[in-house]
């Protein structure tokens, strides 16, 4: 007889069973969860079992995705009455019951469903080591199943048979990733193109915020040291940006740019007002960019070198009048484009934004 695993709590949700290929036969064990509100999110939060009335568990056959998950999650079978149970851990961060109700369950699932895409010579080590990434990469996916349908009236929705993958690989993986896939598509003329090779830099969802103070009419940015340009060879590598950071792995987009306000500046943000979202380089950057305007106070001294230690961050912060940053757009002085973006977009809004906060 084949082993069997009795999968438990997180794990023996529908949506973790089907990422991870997996069917079985319901049954009723002894006991309670307690913990594991980030189960499935990080590798150390998964519930614990005590005494209790009973758990439903879904009895399985192991398939190598479910042993690879397994591993990279830091999971192994336990004994209690005559089952190999799997999907907990020996002692809980929280004693509150598993939450299941609001347990994350799309978002851990779709970390499970990239886990099992991942190519076979990446080591659960390294695929745990990239956890937080995954989690960045899934939300972001699960961001764009949702997303409308844009282009208005001059593009025509298309839907899943209008592309055709072939091949999917991920020639470098390490804290972003390079997707290559082999497809094509449909032409405007009916048909499809040939098979194309077409690659992909993956790095996730991301925020980008300009503090503004109505009162004072004036605005944020910061300047730190960055890659590329280095890269490109230009001789100033120090850009004048606007705050900005990836998404986190079950954050909202709005707790992101108020979370990366404090890390980047030191700075609280009142209400947030949504500009300009959308994809900075669709060709070849696989990342989609949440553009906010975001109201603060900022007074002389706002500025000051910030940033998180923990990421070798070095951000120093500059506070100037809005006219001032529009004058640096106009003179080719900002170089990054999500910033003048939005500093052009508040010229065109700011009427409105002080209608809205007065209460008109």
């Amino acid at each position: 007889m084949s082993e069997q695993w009795a999968l438990v709590g997180p794990l023996a949700q529908p949506g973790m069973l089907r990422a991870l290929g997996l069917s079985g036969q319901v049954l009723r064990l002894p006991g309670r969860l307690i913990g594991g509100e980030r189960a499935g999110i990080v590798a150390d939060d998964w519930p614990a079992l005590q005494q209790g009335d009973g758990i439903d568990a879904v009895s399985v056959t192991p398939n190598q995705v479910l042993r690879r998950y397994a591993q990279v999650m830091g999971l192994a079978p336990i004994t209690v009455a005559g089952h190999r149970i799997v999907g907990v851990q020996v002692q809980a961060a929280s004693d509150a019951p598993w939450p299941v109700a609001d347990w994350p369950s799309d978002l851990a699932a779709e970390i499970a469903a990239l886990i099992a895409e991942a190519p076979a010579e990446q080591s659960t080590e390294f695929l745990n080591w990239r956890l937080p990434m995954l989690g960045v990469w899934a939300a972001s996916r699960l961001r764009g199943r949702a997303s409308p349908h844009s282009g208005g009236d001059l593009v025509v929705p298309r839907g899943p048979d209008d592309l055709r993958v072939t091949a999917r690989q991920q020639p470098f993986a390490g804290f972003f990733a390079v997707d290559r896939w082999d497809l094509s598509h449909r032409t405007f003329a009916g048909g499809f193109t040939p098979t194309v090779r077409r690659e992909g830099f993956v790095s996730g969802d991301a925020v980008v915020l300009l503090p503004w103070d109505p009162v004072r009419d004036r605005v944020m940015i910061i300047e730190q040291f960055r890659l590329i340009p280095a890269l490109r060879h230009d001789p100033q590598p120090w850009l004048l940006e606007p705050i900005a950071g990836r998404v986190d792995a079950g954050e909202s987009v709005e707790d992101a740019a108020r979370r990366e306000a404090l890390e980047e500046a030191d700075l609280r943000i009142g209400q947030l007002f949504p500009a300009v979202h959308h994809y900075p380089s669709p060709g070849t950057l696989a990342e989609y960019l949440y553009l906010f305007v975001g109201i603060a106070d900022l007074p002389d001294g706002s500025s000051g070198v910030h940033g998180l230690a923990s990421e070798t961050e070095d951000i120093r912060g500059h506070v100037l009048t809005h006219d001032a940053l529009l004058d640096m757009v106009s003179q080719g002085q900002i170089a990054n484009g999500p910033l003048a973006m939005i500093a052009l977009w508040l010229q065109v809004n700011k009427e409105r934004l002080r209608a809205e906060l007065a209460g008109d």
